[in-house]
């Protein structure tokens, strides 16, 4: 997510490969059996783009007669899909200047869909209890005093910043290394990992400062307050190494292969219809993370409590 730190290793680019085939129009190959064809979602590792796939998936299947290939992938690694031709469509994009200039741009192999309705904030966190203890503690000038306290096994002597899944964009390391703070980043491995961490952080009173995003359905759950970077403006982080701001707030938006854009197909036009909010994509998330169902289950469960949301989507005459 965001602004690119993914390291497209040649291992990843072989799963890609062993994901399966594309149909050869994407949302409208031969029908058989009565479907309308396969689209293929690429799915990246977060709980809130795997929502947005549960729920497009269930309209797809259900409501319009496609079959849906979920691929599971890192950010980067989808958009070399595009080309590829095994990625028909990314339903949560985070910015990604980089990859839109190269493969919408130079490439002409994908197209922007639009909005998802979607907020998308990255930025570094503590849990609230610190702020009760440490007002000052949220500006990023005072960090260093109280670098101590988040020390830990991992951070080599230093305050440690938490990261999540290392192929999410983040800017950490050069701002602290900008910024003049005397921590180091660790990375958790994955979104449950750094969800787990914040739980423990307010639950047993533990020091931490850690990167997350919203939206995210554990902010309804917990407080958490965001910790004051310089502000962010235009241009101040188009070079990676010399990033000193904040993150910018995120206009989530879907890309799509331009062959399945070109082809028109309903299951082109639902995508490029999808559009929710941050409270709805939390509710499936809460769904899946917190109330044991599965991807069908809690797009089912979402699909019938919000027609109203859903019903605009459906491409007329389907």
């Amino acid at each position: 997510m965001m602004r690119l730190r993914t390291v497209a290793s040649a291992a990843l680019i072989l799963t890609l490969a062993a994901c399966g085939g594309a149909t050869s129009d994407a949302g409208e190959s031969t029908p058989s059996a009565g479907a309308k064809g396969t689209v293929n979602l690429a799915v990246n590792p977060w709980v809130g783009y795997e929502s947005d796939a549960a729920v497009v998936t269930y309209l797809l299947e259900k409501k319009l007669g496609y079959t849906v290939e979920k691929k599971e992938l890192k950010e980067e690694i989808s958009w070399q899909g595009f080309e590829t031709g095994e990625v028909d469509a990314i339903l949560e994009n985070w910015g990604h200047a980089d990859l839109k200039k190269t493969y919408i741009e130079q490439k002409k192999v994908a197209v922007e869909a639009g909005s998802t309705g979607n907020t998308g904030i990255i930025g570094w966190y503590v849990p609230q209890w610190m702020v009760d203890q440490y007002p000052d503690i949220t500006d990023y000038k005072n960090l260093n005093k109280y670098a101590s306290l988040f020390k830990t096994s991992e951070s080599k002597g230093k305050g440690q910043l938490l990261g999540g899944d290392p192929s999410y964009v983040t800017n950490d390391v050069a701002l602290i290394n900008n910024l003049k703070l005397d921590y180091t980043v660790v990375f958790s491995g994955s979104e449950a990992a750094i969800i787990k961490a914040a739980q423990q952080a307010g639950a047993q009173k533990k020091p931490l400062l850690f990167y997350f995003y919203e939206p995210q359905w554990l902010f309804a759950q917990e407080k958490f307050v965001r910790i004051k970077l310089p502000p962010y403006t235009a241009g101040c982080d188009a070079d990676p190494k010399k990033v000193a701001c904040d993150y910018p707030d995120y206009d989530l938006d879907k890309i799509v292969s331009k062959k399945f854009a070109d082809a028109n197909s309903t299951a082109y036009q639902l995508i490029k219809n999808f559009k929710w909010t941050n409270d709805d994509q939390n509710l499936v998330s809460d769904y899946l993370t917190n109330q044991g169902m599965s991807a069908d289950q809690a797009a089912e469960k979402w699909v019938n409590e919000h027609e109203a949301t859903w019903k605009p989507w459906i491409p007329a005459g389907s």
